[in-house]
């Protein structure tokens, strides 16, 4: 995509090269990803660029485009690139401080809005342990309109963000935001809770060499990688909740289908928890525990 002549690319012509430079760097979704980026370029919807194939660009747009296709075939995340990922049909806020939400942790969202039938109660407490972005703790929010909820995380960087998004969709004031290592986050004497919800670290260091560069080099360690096994951080999770739910509150968690076993186990071991089912991915794939307090 020569500079010179970039004024003279119609949205035909851009999308089409930087399709096929995508695939060349075997960028996951080619054509989707030109579009997403074209059309952050431009400030319109990605829609509107197929009624608009035969437009030249603005140069200035172009320039902003270049620079992004270049970003990207060095391996960096569309969506840090354009500033923002959609989950649950909402648009989050991220950055480099929080793990990019991806449409595995809606099976989550489905699961608690599901368990949230459960309850007589109106007015649900729960908590989102490591909420990173906040995809978790909003969507369940805006959901849940009479819902009340604390998020953790360990990164204040990754609590910012969650307040900006919370601010977005107007649920900030439902919303308090707490930082610290799991639990110890809550201030002493927090009252029970409904549900404790959670898509914590699960990526074993052993396994580094398996996940995609676009995600080791680029997204935060801390949550992606829990220790060697991939179960510590579950493992911690696990056995703190049962004095944080109230009795027959869930816990609702993901993890990677490689270490479902494991985690069962783990809760069919738990004192005060009893295992209530598995949620699959798309693919088949077991993704999403649910335990219950007894």
């Amino acid at each position: 995509m020569s500079e010179t002549s970039s004024s003279a690319w119609s949205i035909k012509r851009l999308l089409e090269w930087t399709t096929e430079y995508f695939q060349k760097v075997d960028a996951d979704s080619p054509r989707l990803e030109a579009e997403v980026l074209l059309a952050e370029a431009l400030s319109c919807a990605r829609i509107e660029l197929y009624t608009r194939f035969d437009d030249v660009p603005p140069a200035d747009s172009v320039a902003h485009f270049r620079d992004w296709v270049k970003r990207r075939g060095a391996g960096e995340p569309v969506a840090y690139i354009v500033g923002h990922r959609e989950f649950y049909s909402l648009k989050f806020a991220v950055d480099s401080n929080v793990l990019i939400p991806r449409p595995e942790t809606e099976h989550l969202i489905v699961a608690a809005l599901e368990a949230a039938k459960e309850f007589t109660e109106s007015s649900l407490r729960i908590i989102d342990v490591g909420t990173g972005s906040g995809c978790i703790a909003v969507t369940l929010a805006k959901y849940l309109p009479d819902s009340k909820i604390a998020a953790l995380d360990l990164s204040p960087a990754a609590i910012a963000i969650t307040n900006q998004n919370a601010e977005t969709h107007g649920v900030a004031s439902r919303i308090r935001f707490f930082t610290g290592d799991l639990f110890a986050a809550l201030p002493a004497g927090s009252g029970a809770v409904h549900m404790i919800v959670s898509n914590p670290p699960y990526i074993g260091t052993a396994e580094i060499d398996t996940v995609d560069d676009s995600v080791k080099n680029f997204e935060p360690e801390m949550a992606l990688f829990a220790g060697p096994n991939g179960t510590e951080v579950i493992a911690r999770l696990i056995s703190e909740s049962a004095s944080r739910l109230l009795p027959g509150g869930l816990l609702i968690f993901e993890s990677s289908p490689i270490n479902m076993a494991a985690c069962r186990r783990m809760v069919d071991d738990a004192d005060d928890l009893e295992f209530v089912r598995i949620v699959k991915y798309f693919a088949g794939l077991n993704r999403v525990l649910v335990a219950r307090r007894t």
